[in-house]
């Protein structure tokens, strides 16, 4: 058999790696294929931003997700990974901001479509970068499909949502409070709201009844909003208070007359019982509100100053009217006591900055109709969380879900489908801008605000298939099959993708939901910029290739958890590619003059048998624990297989036979090792795409790319349960003896007869595997018995589990040399002492020389101690061996 052109003497990433996914693309590897002779496997990759570029979570991320789509095509899916990008609203239009900052102009400058052309600008400059990071990395994604959340589409997509919740009702314009962000200016729904424990304080204010000598203390956090105060309430039943239900107290500082109410929603063991009402800036206080039909004052502006509702503070920053607040509280003798107070304080998930509870007109997605049949469907185990654990966040937030606020103040992003008549003032709702108003009007104005990004995230795994039209990808890939994603995301996109396709599909948009965690430093830090300590996945690549990458991120890695990254961790990856394509190469030099059909086996040895049962039990545990989804054990696996049992085991087994004289003997151990070296790489493929393909290519025997080649299956006949036990009990006998060796410091040139003491057939095993013990134990002969005759008493003995094994000492050590080489280092260390203590004891020296130059005397002392110690336990060992 003609063997494949010769490999390269390194492995060198760079050389091969672009050139090989350039291959693949070029010949429609990737492509998925609506085909009704196989079962389709989709996952629609997680959008990442167009906000910069790829880091180590997006790496581990698509790791993920590139090992199952790489396993499921050869197991023979008709796969499709579904590649694209995200707008992300909030966050593209903060780099764009600051970007036209440097440049000295303002978004206001450009205008809206001026702005949007920048924008547009940006997501051809970024999200081109970002798809090739992921090509980098090996994503076998189907780039024919690549999706884009603002593209024609999906945009259409979005709008036919909208409407269709309008119309239903579960879409609404109303005022509500809602999270607003003083620095992008705009609203946040619930779940882009980030909590944070802060040192705060209670301010304890008193506010006088009126026409009475009677104050009622509450207490507040933010004073500023007090200002904005239209009751006080009380509980009740509140036999404290009941009294002042219906009579009016002086709101301090703006001397306004509000009145005083009974509301259950008071807890009368909380603080003094007595609470302030402000309903343009308390989501409680705002049902409250509404109950009583109160006003609601708004006393601060958008970007977070204080309006013309605050009086004498107005234009005031939020915190500077705080500090002047609590002074004027102060000289009117009004501010009762200040506590210390901790308290989780909600700041916007982009910028930081502490949001701001106010009343607002916004959209909103009523969510309790829509929350109900999605928590159903994980309750019924239609959709799986991997972890089990992540369905409690997953639960809790959608059984105390609130109304979804949907509108941004923000210019980039899907423009709300609301068209407001500039005649009447009616509001039509429709996917496309309406041309007359039933009033006869035609003029319209489109609402400023646009959608919150997770609104088109929510759409992703059935908007990318060509929803609303009927596609053939639509019926043949929906629902899709897992999601991969990191857990911070359970309730922003999860949650909302489930119950968008139950709601617009009729059907949960995946089975199973796997959850990684966050990738952290070497210490267990968060990777933030704030902290320096983010790792550029690129650069990781440049260095040490994708493989090795790939491989670092999976390895020890499992479903939920947080994983540590380390250069370290990426160097041992880079090793063990190093080591398969050391080993391959060493095989392919093997096969260089082997003609024809040479590589037809003969009868296989027991490592042959050993060998081919031990990968058979792989090939089965790897697929399981794939299909589990426990990634990191099936790495694990595939590397201990490779590195210990085939390279340090097999490899080296079979040279006697590879350096031997017997043609048929030879021709079968290269042929077991290019079966199980072939084999093995595809259980590795799906891990390492790029090494596996570059050996695979190189074998001979194999056509194609090992990426469309089948995955490997059980073969029950080559299953081998007796040659497992018999290659164990050798190598385990090899271990024992090796052990002793390096106990002993056996130099590896010495030869040393071996004799085996074991029974049954364990005795035919041990003299068939005589040859190893000489190439693999140091054996200069063996001798197998059944019992203890003529064995000298002072030979040294290692125990398995099915022999004894005996080495005669004299020919493990040459004792006259040792105790010479003993005693040459004893002279060596009594002069090293001599020294040092005769520097320790000069007290000119410890006077004069420098405290660290004295602790690194009294250092060596210490080490020359111990190594003398070890010295001298040396040579009466070898003392005593003599005298028997």
């Amino acid at each position: 058999m003609e063997t494949k052109q010769l490999m390269a003497k390194t492995y060198d990433p760079a050389q091969v790696e672009d050139r090989i996914y350039q291959d693949w693309l070029e010949k429609g590897y990737f492509h998925a294929r609506v085909d009704e002779s196989k079962e389709p496997f989709c996952i629609v990759i997680p959008p990442p931003n167009i906000t910069g570029q790829l880091h180590m979570g997006h790496a581990l991320d698509n790791t993920w997700q590139d090992i199952i789509i790489r396993f499921k095509r050869m197991q023979g899916y008709s796969t499709l990974w579904l590649p694209g990008t995200d707008h992300a609203s909030i966050a593209t239009e903060v780099k764009i901001v600051e970007k036209l900052a440097d440049e000295g102009l303002t978004k206001y400058d450009l205008g809206r479509e001026g702005f949007l052309e920048r924008a547009w600008e940006w997501k051809r400059q970024y999200a081109g970068r970002i798809v090739d990071q992921l090509k980098k990395l090996g994503s076998s994604c189907d780039w024919s499909r690549e999706r884009f959340t603002m593209d024609k589409g999906c945009s259409r997509a979005v709008n036919e949502v909208f409407v269709n919740l309008y119309e239903k009702g579960l879409i609404y314009r109303g005022d509500r409070i809602i999270n607003w962000c003083p620095e992008c200016k705009t609203a946040l729904s619930d779940a882009e709201v980030e909590y944070d424990e802060k040192q705060g304080s209670f301010w304890h204010i008193a506010y006088p009844v009126k026409g009475e000598d009677e104050k009622v203390v509450v207490a507040t956090t933010r004073p500023e909003t007090m200002l904005g105060d239209t009751a006080v309430a009380v509980h009740p039943d509140d036999e404290r208070y009941r009294h002042l239900i219906g009579k009016t107290v002086i709101l301090p500082l703006v001397n306004r007359e509000i009145p005083v109410i009974a509301d259950t929603y008071v807890d009368m063991e909380l603080g003094t019982g007595v609470v302030k009402i402000t309903p343009a800036h308390d989501p409680n206080d705002f049902e409250v509100g509404l109950r009583h039909d109160l006003e609601q004052i708004r006393v601060m502006n958008d970007d977070g100053t204080m309006n013309s509702h605050a009086g004498r503070y107005e234009s005031m920053d939020r915190y500077e009217a705080r500090k002047a607040i609590v002074e004027d509280l102060k000289e009117s003798g009004l501010l009762v006591k200040v506590e210390e107070h901790k308290h989780n304080v909600g700041e916007c998930y982009r910028c930081h900055t502490v949001v701001e509870p106010i009343v607002s007109k916004q959209w909103f997605v009523k969510m309790k109709p829509l929350a109900e049949p999605a928590i159903e469907a994980v309750r019924s185990g239609k959709v799986r969380f991997v972890p089990e654990r992540f369905e409690k966040i997953y639960f809790n937030w959608m059984e105390n879900i609130r109304d979804w606020c949907i509108s941004r103040q923000l210019w980039w992003g899907h423009r709300i489908p609301a068209y407001y008549c500039e005649s009447c003032g009616k509001t039509i709702v429709s996917k496309e801008p309406p041309q007359k108003c039933t009033c006869g009007h035609t003029g319209f104005k489109q609402d400023e605000d646009v959608l919150d990004t997770w609104f088109s995230s929510a759409l992703w795994p059935f908007s990318t298939l060509g929803w609303p039209d009927e596609t053939e990808d639509l019926r043949y890939f929906y629902p899709t099959n897992v999601l991969v994603t990191g857990y911070d995301i359970i309730f922003f996109w999860v949650a909302r993708m489930i119950f968008s396709g139950i709601e617009h599909m009729g059907e949960v948009p995946f089975k199973d939901v796997l959850i990684h965690g966050i990738v952290r430093d070497a210490q267990g830090r968060k990777m933030s910029k704030s902290l320096g300590n983010g790792i550029d996945p690129l650069e990781i690549i440049d260095k040490y290739g994708a493989d090795a990458l790939r491989l670092s991120l999976i390895l020890g890695n499992s479903p939920g958890n947080d994983m540590r990254f380390s250069t370290e961790k990426v160097e041992a990856s880079r090793n063990f590619a190093n080591k398969i394509w050391n080993a391959s190469r060493f095989i392919m030099m093997n096969l260089e003059n082997v003609h024809g059909d040479a590589l037809a086996p003969g009868k296989p040895e027991i490592p042959d048998k050993w060998i081919i049962s031990r990968y058979n039990r792989l090939a089965g545990e790897v697929t399981e624990n794939i299909n589990k989804y426990e990634l990191g054990l099936a790495a694990q696996k595939v590397y201990d297989f490779i590195w210990d049992e085939f390279c340090d085991w097999y490899i080296e087994l079979v040279k006697p036979r590879l350096y031997g004289t017997d043609e048929t003997a030879r021709h079968t151990a290269l042929h077991t090792l290019v079966y199980v070296l072939s084999n093995t790489m595809k259980l590795l493929h799906p891990f390492m795409p790029f090494i596996t393909e570059e050996i695979w290519q190189h074998l001979p025997g194999n056509t194609g790319s090992i990426m469309v080649s089948s995955w490997p299956r059980v073969n029950e006949a080559e299953l081998d349960e007796e040659a497992e036990e018999q290659m164990q009990a050798v190598m385990d006998a090899i271990k024992a003896i090796r052990n002793i060796r390096a106990e002993m410091e056996v130099h590896p040139s010495r030869k040393a007869k071996l004799i085996i003491v074991t029974e049954g057939a364990n005795i035919r095993l041990f003299e068939e595997a005589a040859i190893y013990f000489e190439k693999l134990a140091g054996a200069s002969a063996v001798v197998v018995q059944s019992d203890r005759n003529s064995i000298a008493p002072n030979a040294v003995s290692a125990v398995t589990d099915t022999a004894q094994i005996f080495m005669p000492l004299e020919d493990l050590i040459d004792f006259e040399k040792e105790l010479s080489r003993l005693n040459k280092e004893k002279e060596n260390l009594d002069k090293e002492l001599a020294r040092v203590n005769g520097k320790l004891s000069n007290e000119g020296f410890i006077k004069k020389a420098p405290p660290a130059v004295v602790k690194e005397e009294e250092e060596k002392k210490a080490k020359y101690e111990e190594m003398m110690k070890r010295v001298l336990e040396q040579i009466e060992k070898i003392q005593n061996m003599m005298s028997h």
